[in-house]
Parts: C-alpha cells; structure tokens; sequence
C-alpha cells in the first residue's frame, strides 16, 4: 500500500460547471447562496477564485490549469501558433496594401509621362 493511497483525490471542475455554479450563485438571495455552497461542498474561496479566472479571460479562464508537461507545451505552442498567425494576417494586409500604392504610383507615373493636352 502506498503511503499517500489513504489520501483523498483532488477535485477537479470543468469550466462549464464553474460557469454554471458562478450564475446559479449569482441569482441567488443571500440565504441560498450557503445553500448551494454546501450542496456542492464549495468555500467562498472558490466562488472568488472561478471570478477573477472568468474575468481574466472569460469562459477559457475558468478551465483547469494544465497539470502536465505536455499539456504545458501544448498549450504554450497554441498561444504561440495562434500569434504567428495573427501577425501573419497583419503582414498579409501590410502587403495588400504596398501593392495597391505601388499600383497608384505606376498609374501616376504613366500619366505624368505623357504629353500635356494641347487646349482646343
């Protein structure tokens, strides 16, 4: 037997429950609000917590931290895939845009090349 097989196991809550439990918590009146925090064996602790997560960021913010090295790196090479890609759509329309100059300037040259109009 191991030394720690004694020892409960960790809660752990998803996202949407913690979503679903800070707005039943919300709409309740003072009196039913230990209620549901005694039906679910919460603190007030957690309440504050799952808060200040959703309003850090949103929904995504009151998922669980990732516990493990490759869910670390994965969702490290995420963050880092998602902003490459955004600075790719910033460098794609950077470029748009230099064309479309590079194209009114060439009009502009041709037309400057040109002999002026002789007044009838």
């Amino acid at each position: 037997m191991a030394p720690r097989a004694d020892r409960p196991k960790r809660r752990t809550f998803t996202a949407e429950f913690k979503a679903a439990i800070l707005a039943e918590y919300d709409a309740a009146d003072r009196s039913g609000r230990g209620e549901i925090l005694r039906r679910e064996g919460l603190y007030t602790s957690h309440i504050i917590e799952w808060r200040k997560a959703a309003a850090a960021g949103s929904l995504s913010g009151l998922g669980s931290k990732p516990r493990d090295r490759r869910e670390r790196e994965l969702q490290a090479l995420r963050a880092r895939a998602e902003k490459a890609e955004a600075e790719l759509a910033k460098t794609r329309a950077a470029l748009d845009l230099m064309g479309k100059a590079h194209a009114l300037l060439e009009t502009l040259s041709e037309s400057a090349d040109k002999p002026p109009r002789s007044p009838r």
